[in-house]
């Protein structure tokens, strides 16, 4: 056996394995538990092949939330007992967009904005993630699914190309555009050879994309539940859009082809049924299938609705931590627990003891208080986590102002209502006049109410706005 660490090292990892596959997971579906079999024997030192653990992600906004953050911190726990998480970025099939959820058509996403905020995410995971080349890669999948004709180059535009004969090197220019030049670029633009340095470049084309739908029939793709919601509330629903769970399929087949193996593909519960699609488009294409695991979903703040950045009722993990512990602290008393299972470090058996100290009447506002703290030390750090709370707590409980505030910039002779829609504060004028309406915005310290609702500003202004923003106008003589 190859040793791995201590005997006491082992018996802890074998311990987490039952943790990392139970603690807030709806489903773990591996039928011949092949993957936890693989998974333990790597622990032991047995298994000496990569365990491949994929997530996927369609980045249509640049934020990672603590919703998503949970399947992160699952897959952290996976690398810490030797897997190699493979982050898959979906540049390609965030054009389409998954209807999961969606009742209406989802729309396009630009590739420039996909681009920019893929960069964000890559930036973002690090904060949760080991990164080390043996722990961890990424590519995108507009790797197989864009063609060399997918590829247009400006106008007039020439790749140089060098060629041998007779033992002479020569350098000959060809149009970018013309088939050669594309097919050039595209063999030397993939991540398998620019990142990976494969020598092979593995792709989909129409034809293999076909075999794969000759194995999926339409019954399997009806049974899910939002195509059916759709089609009986009478809404379109366009092909584009059941080819998706396909398309994510497809691309656990091509990681096992380009990495060795997709062991096991992680999401949401929202996610099984495309994950489970995965499984059939493997064994279609004679691979392994991937086990699937499904975690719970947070709710979001509005405390209805899944945390979704399409809802913004999310809280980003780059938040600064006085916000991050302020949304905490406004989720509904129903999602404390949740929250504590999925986006908390608290162990489960604190958790139930938690549990019992909310049915005795112990004040939530206490409860919530730990979760925020908990929740901000994982992403900041405790310093900052207790700084965000003494914060809180000044602020809110204490009545005070907090000690930075919200920076606005004006022009004197401007209405205070086009400032803070223009900045954000508040959502829009009649929002604003509601604000004055009933009270609500005041002059920071003397707690004199803004009653005009055609209010203009005049000089540097401080301002509570609502219940919880506090703002400082700063302001200039050039009209805006």
């Amino acid at each position: 056996m190859k040793e791995t660490g201590t005997s006491t090292d082992i018996e802890r990892k074998l311990e987490d394995i039952e943790s990392v596959l139970t603690r807030g997971v709806e489903s773990f579906i591996d039928p011949d538990e092949s993957f936890k079999q693989k998974l333990t024997a790597k622990v032991k030192g047995e298994y000496d092949k990569d365990i491949i653990i994929k997530f996927g992600v369609d980045p249509t906004r640049p934020d990672i939330h603590i919703g998503t953050a949970v399947g992160l911190r699952k897959m952290r726990k996976f690398q810490e007992l030797g897997c190699k998480v493979i982050f898959l970025v979906g540049d390609f099939t965030a054009q389409i967009g998954d209807p999961t959820g969606k009742s209406k058509v989802r729309p396009d996403v630009d590739q420039k904005m996909v681009e920019a905020n893929m960069q964000t995410y890559l930036e973002q995971i690090g904060k949760i993630l080991i990164l080390e080349n043996t722990s961890f890669s990424w590519i995108r999948n507009s790797d197989w699914f864009l063609s060399p004709e997918d590829l247009v180059a400006p106008k007039g535009a020439k790749l140089k190309l060098t060629a041998s004969m007779n033992g002479k090197k020569g350098v000959s220019e060809i149009p970018a555009n013309s088939f050669v030049g594309k097919a050039l670029y595209f063999e030397n633009s993939r991540m398998q050879k620019t990142h990976l340095k494969k020598e092979q470049v593995f792709a989909i084309t129409l034809r293999s994309f076909l075999w794969t739908l000759k194995h999926t029939t339409h019954a399997q793709l009806i049974e899910r539940d939002m195509f059916k919601n759709r089609l009986e509330s009478g809404e379109e629903l366009y092909m584009h859009e059941m080819m998706y769970p396909i398309l994510q399929g497809v691309d656990s087949y091509m990681l096992a082809r380009i990495y060795g193996s997709c062991d096991l593909e992680i999401g949401g519960t929202d996610q099984t049924f495309n994950m489970l699609i995965g499984r059939n488009v493997m064994k279609a294409n004679k691979t392994e299938p991937q086990a699937v695991l499904s975690f719970g979903l947070i709710e979001g703040t509005d405390g209805t609705e899944k945390m979704s950045k399409s809802m913004d009722n999310y809280i980003g993990i780059t938040e600064s931590p006085e916000n991050m512990y302020g949304k905490v602290m406004s989720i509904k008393d129903d999602s404390i627990l949740n929250y504590f299972k999925l986006a908390a470090i608290t162990p489960l058996e604190e958790i139930k003891n938690i549990e019992a100290d909310m049915k005795s009447g112990k004040n939530p506002r206490d409860i919530k208080m730990r979760l925020a703290r908990e929740i901000v030390s994982i992403y900041h750090g405790e310093l900052a986590a207790q700084k965000a709370e003494d914060s809180f707590v000044h602020t809110f409980q204490k009545q005070g102002v907090p000690e930075t505030l919200q920076k606005v910039f004006g022009a004197e002779g401007e209405l205070l209502a086009d400032v803070l829609v223009r900045e954000g504060v508040v959502s829009s004028k009649s929002d604003f006049r509601r604000l004055v309406k009933t009270g609500s915005i005041k002059r920071i310290p003397s707690e004199e109410k803004i009653e005009d609702p055609f209010f203009i500003i005049e000089g540097p202004e401080k301002l509570k706005v609502g219940k919880k923003k506090f703002v400082e106008i700063k302001t200039s003589k050039v009209s805006l």
